[in-house]
């Protein structure tokens, strides 16, 4: 028997249900449709959409070397060149840009108009971070870890704008801040995490607790299937599991995908379940 622990913050996010929406209602309209990237890194959907016939662009000069059709811009965003050459081309644009990472590009392009330098904390090579980073007018600068913070040189009169990509870890958002503001600059903060990623990283406690109460997870990574190193850190920090026990854990993440894709468990559950938890035997 097994008991299956389903978090209240499982789930799509607002944003990426919303960009998933968009591009199922569009396939229903009969028109050629292409998406600037996976719509979601979750392979199910996006597998379910190429059926459908929706076409991933994965780069810059796929998009260049099309001629008709609609394109749907992801809820990471993307950089202001990729919108213009969208419109340029002629192609319809359908943009599910999340909200709260538009509010990000809105602040981009203003402060560093206004003369500010754009300090983006986040991951580097991140979607969303390279979106962002192409609506400063100034140079950006991408800031991970507390070393880069540290080593960070900016000229004496230099003013600066630190926001935020939505899914970072908030915690780390404010020591990172704090390393700059010890600096002395001329700041500007705006705290971009999305709310939801702040209710996620609250849960992460007892997650780990239960782990470390010795329960065996069957599947952690279908709800976390856009950050999927989390899974791996999640039981990397739970030191009192033994290699065998992560081992199983990964056999039944395994398991629990091929029932999915065999239909024994229902899809739309299977991406939102963030926690299956094996019952006592």
């Amino acid at each position: 028997m097994h008991e299956i622990i389903v978090a209240k913050t499982a789930g799509f996010c607002f944003g990426v249900k919303r960009a998933v929406d968009k591009v199922y209602e569009q396939t229903e309209q009969g028109k050629k449709i292409y998406t600037y990237g996976p719509i979601i890194h979750n392979e199910e959907v996006v597998k379910d959409l190429e059926e459908k016939g929706v076409t991933v662009l994965d780069s810059k000069e796929e998009l260049e070397a099309l001629s008709e059709g609609s394109v749907v811009i992801r809820s990471h965003g993307v950089s202001k060149e990729i919108c213009d050459l969208i419109d340029e081309k002629g192609l319809e644009c359908i943009d599910a840009t999340c909200p709260f990472v538009k509010r990000i590009h809105n602040i981009v392009q203003k402060e560093s108009e206004d003369g500010r330098r754009i300090i983006i904390i986040g991951n580097d090579g991140h979607p969303e971070v390279e979106g962002i980073k192409g609506w400063s007018k100034t140079p950006a600068t991408v800031i991970e870890s507390k070393e880069e913070a540290d080593n960070f040189r900016a000229e004496k009169d230099e003013k600066l704008c630190i926001v935020s990509q939505t899914t970072f870890n908030y915690k780390k958002f404010q020591e990172l801040v704090e390393i700059f503001q010890k600096k002395g600059y001329d700041i500007i903060v705006a705290n971009t995490i999305c709310n939801a990623t702040e209710e996620r990283e609250k849960k992460k406690p007892q997650i780990l607790k239960l782990l470390q109460e010795g329960k065996s997870t069957k599947e952690i990574a279908q709800i976390l299937s856009a950050h999927p190193y989390r899974v791996e850190k999640t039981l990397g920090h739970c030191r009192m599991r033994s290699e065998k026990e992560i081992s199983k854990t990964l056999h039944d993440l395994a398991h629990l995908d091929q029932q999915m894709k065999s239909g024994k468990i229902d899809k739309k559950i299977g991406f939102e379940l963030f926690l299956i938890q094996e019952g006592k035997r």
